[in-house]
C-alpha cells in the first residue's frame, strides 16, 4: 500500500479488518435496525424504547472495559480480544432472536456492547495502525470497507429472509454468519510486525499516557468524535422507521435506500482513506463532518421527488469516512504505542454518543409526532463536533 511490496501479514491485517467490521459492524449495528419496525409492532414498544439498546449497553460496558480493553491491547495485542468479542456479538444477535421482553432485550444488547468493545473498530483500528504508516489511511479505509459492503448488503439480505421466515429465525442466520465470516481470518492474524501472537508486547508501557490524559486535544478529539458519531447513529438507527412508518416506504424501497446510502459509504471510506494519506486529517476530518451536516438538512425534503437518493450519497460519503477518521487522526496525534489506550477512551465516549443519538431523535419524534425536531437536534450535535475539531493541531504531538 506503500511505495514497498505488500507483505503477505499485511494482507491478512486489512482482511481481518474487513471481515470482522463487516460482521460486527455491517451486520450487527446497521443490519439489526431493519429489525426495529417488527418489535414495534410485535412488542408495542416505543421508538425510543427500541433504539435505547445501545444506550444501556454502550453507556455500562464503555466506562467500565473501555480502558481495559484499551491497556489490554496495548499489552498483549488485539487478537485474542476480537476473537472473544466476535463470539459474543454472534451469540447476543442469536439471542435476540428468543427475547419475550425488556429484560432479555437489554441483556443481550450488554452483551452485544461488550462484544463490539473487545472485537469491533478498538482491536482493528490498532492493528491496522501497527501494520501501515505512510498508507495508513488507504489500508484502514480498504479494512472499514467491510463495514459499508455489510451494511449495504444486509438490508437486502434481511428483506429475504423476512420474506423466507419470520424474524426471529432470520436473526439466528445473521448471528450464525458474523462468526462464521470473521472468527477465521481473526484467529490466524499476526499481532504485530515482528512479533509473535501469543505473551506480552514488551515496551508498550514506557509512554506517558498521563501526559495524554492532560492534554486538551484529547479531550476536544474525544468531544468532536463523540458528536459526529452520535449524529450519524441517531440518523441510520431511525432512518427504517423514518422510512416505513413516516414515509410510508415497503420494505423493498427502505431496504433499497438504506442498501444505497452504505453503497455510497464505500465510495466515502476509499475517498477519505485517500485524502488522509495526502492531506491534513485535520481537515479532511472537518469535511465529512460538514457532508453529514448538510446531507441531513435534506431529510426536511425527503417528500421531494429524488431528494431522498441525493440524502444518500451525501450521507453515505460522510458515514464512510466518519468511523475511519477518528483512528487516523488519533495515530497521527498521539502515536501509535499508546493507540490502544487512547482509543478505548475515545470510544468509551463515541459510544455514549452512539448511544444517546437514536434515542434523542426517537424520542423528539415520539413526543412531537415529525423527525424534524429532531432532525435539527442531531444537525447542532454535528456542528458542535465540527467546531471541537476545528480547534485541533494540524501536526503530531507525540512520537510514534
Amino acid at each position: 500500500m506503500e511505495n514497498e511490496k505488500i507483505s503477505i501479514s499485511q494482507i491478512k491485517v486489512t482482511a481481518t479488518g474487513f471481515l470482522s467490521l463487516f460482521s460486527i459492524v455491517g451486520i450487527m449495528f446497521y443490519g439489526l435496525p431493519f429489525f426495529f419496525d417488527f418489535w414495534v409492532k410485535d412488542f408495542g414498544w416505543s421508538r425510543a424504547t427500541v433504539t435505547s439498546g445501545n444506550l444501556f449497553g454502550k453507556i455500562i460496558i464503555g466506562p467500565l472495559f473501555g480502558f481495559v480493553a484499551g491497556w489490554f491491547i496495548d499489552r498483549f495485542g488485539p487478537r485474542r480480544l476480537m476473537l472473544s468479542g466476535i463470539v459474543m456479538c454472534g451469540a447476543a444477535v442469536i439471542g435476540l432472536s428468543t427475547m419475550t421482553g425488556l429484560w432479555e432485550f437489554y441483556s443481550f444488547y450488554l452483551l452485544m456492547a461488550l462484544g463490539y468493545m473487545c472485537g469491533g473498530p478498538l482491536p482493528n483500528q490498532v492493528l491496522t495502525s501497527r501494520w501501515f504508516s505512510q498508507s495508513r489511511g488507504k489500508a484502514m479505509g480498504i479494512a472499514y470497507l467491510g463495514i459499508g459492503i455489510g451494511g449495504m448488503l444486509v438490508p437486502q439480505i434481511s428483506k429475504w429472509l423476512n420474506m423466507q421466515m419470520d424474524w426471529r429465525s432470520s436473526l439466528v442466520i445473521l448471528g450464525t454468519l458474523m462468526i462464521v465470516i470473521a472468527f477465521p481470518m481473526a484467529w490466524f492474524v499476526q499481532e504485530s510486525p515482528g512479533l509473535p501472537s501469543k505473551g506480552p508486547m514488551p515496551g508498550r508501557q514506557e509512554v506517558p499516557f498521563k501526559s495524554i490524559l492532560k492534554n486538551r486535544y484529547f479531550y476536544l478529539l474525544a468531544i468532536g468524535s463523540m458528536c459526529s458519531l452520535g449524529t450519524v447513529a441517531g440518523v441510520s438507527q431511525n432512518l427504517k422507521l423514518f422510512f416505513s412508518l413516516d414515509l410510508k416506504y415497503s420494505q423493498g424501497e427502505a431496504a433499497n435506500v438504506i442498501s444505497l446510502v452504505l453503497a455510497a459509504s464505500i465510495i466515502g471510506r476509499l475517498l477519505m482513506g485517500w485524502l488522509a494519506d495526502k492531506y491534513s486529517k485535520k481537515f479532511v476530518m472537518i469535511l465529512i463532518y460538514t457532508l453529514i451536516s448538510v446531507s441531513i438538512l435534506l431529510l426536511f425534503f425527503a417528500s421531494v421527488p429524488g431528494v431522498i437518493y441525493l440524502f444518500a450519497l451525501i450521507f453515505g460519503i460522510g458515514l464512510g469516512g466518519d468511523y475511519m477518521i477518528i483512528p487516523l487522526m488519533a495515530a497521527e496525534l498521539f502515536g501509535v504505542k499508546v493507540m490502544g489506550r487512547v482509543m478505548g477512551l475515545v470510544l468509551t465516549v463515541d459510544g455514549i454518543g452512539e448511544a444517546l443519538g437514536p434515542i434523542l431523535a426517537g424520542g423528539l419524534r415520539d413526543h412531537t409526532g415529525s423527525y424534524a425536531l429532531g432532525f435539527a437536534a442531531l444537525i447542532i450535535l454535528s456542528v458542535t463536533g465540527t467546531i471541537a475539531i476545528a480547534l485541533l493541531p494540524g501536526k503530531k504531538l507525540f512520537a510514534n
